[in-house]
């Protein structure tokens, strides 16, 4: 299996890529989460899954390993497959999955093309008791889960607002209400800013 691929962006499109492996061309499918974080990208890195049939091979592609872990979730669930995962995943962010399936919020799921009630329980059904047990929590109040696209951005966030002489209470608070607002994909400058903001 191809755990990953580094090389040289040559193609891109809001749902596949090409990345050019010493002269060789590998075409990987892409959620547009992903497409929003390597889009200004010349060189990538991407967690792939490859997924094989008797009519050929395809793989997908992941910025962040937590988008592949959500992704193998959702495929391990009867009726989703590779390309079901990645609509879902095109159509919320990580974290607005892990909170739908956290808080039995169905309707959420089923706002995505070509996902039904049944389907959207299962998930909720099969997924909630795993994440609950296999989560680990961010520490700042949000839900634990298998999802941790954006920890590592509220972690580098948390730490500039410090240094300016925040208390770490109202750090925290700060940032939480601005990815609540802005979604995961906001920029550290931009959550620093707003955090900045969400004070005055």
């Amino acid at each position: 299996m191809i755990a990953y691929l580094k090389g040289k962006l040559a193609y891109i499109d809001p749902t596949y890529v090409i990345i050019d492996i010493q002269g060789i061309g590998y075409e990987v499918k892409i959620s547009l989460t992903t497409f929003g974080k390597v889009k200004e990208e010349e060189q990538t890195y991407l967690h792939t899954y490859q997924h094989i049939k008797e009519d050929g091979h395809t793989l997908y592609g992941f910025k962040e390993p937590s988008e592949k872990k959500a992704f193998l979730e959702l495929i391990s669930i009867n009726g989703v497959g590779p390309n079901t995962g990645l609509m879902i995943l095109s159509s919320l962010s990580v974290e607005e999955l892990e909170q739908a399936i956290l808080q039995n919020d169905h309707a959420t799921i089923q706002r995505v093309k070509g996902i039904g009630a049944k389907t959207a329980q299962r998930i909720v059904l099969e997924l909630k008791d795993k994440i609950k047990k296999e989560g680990i929590s961010t520490g700042d109040g949000s839900a634990p889960g298998f999802i941790q696209s954006s920890n590592k951005l509220k972690q580098e966030a948390l730490q500039a607002l410090i240094t300016l002489g925040f208390t770490k209470a109202q750090a925290e608070k700060n940032i939480l209400t601005v990815l609540k607002k802005s979604g995961p994909d906001v920029s550290l400058e931009a959550l620093i800013k707003a955090s900045l903001k969400s004070s005055s």
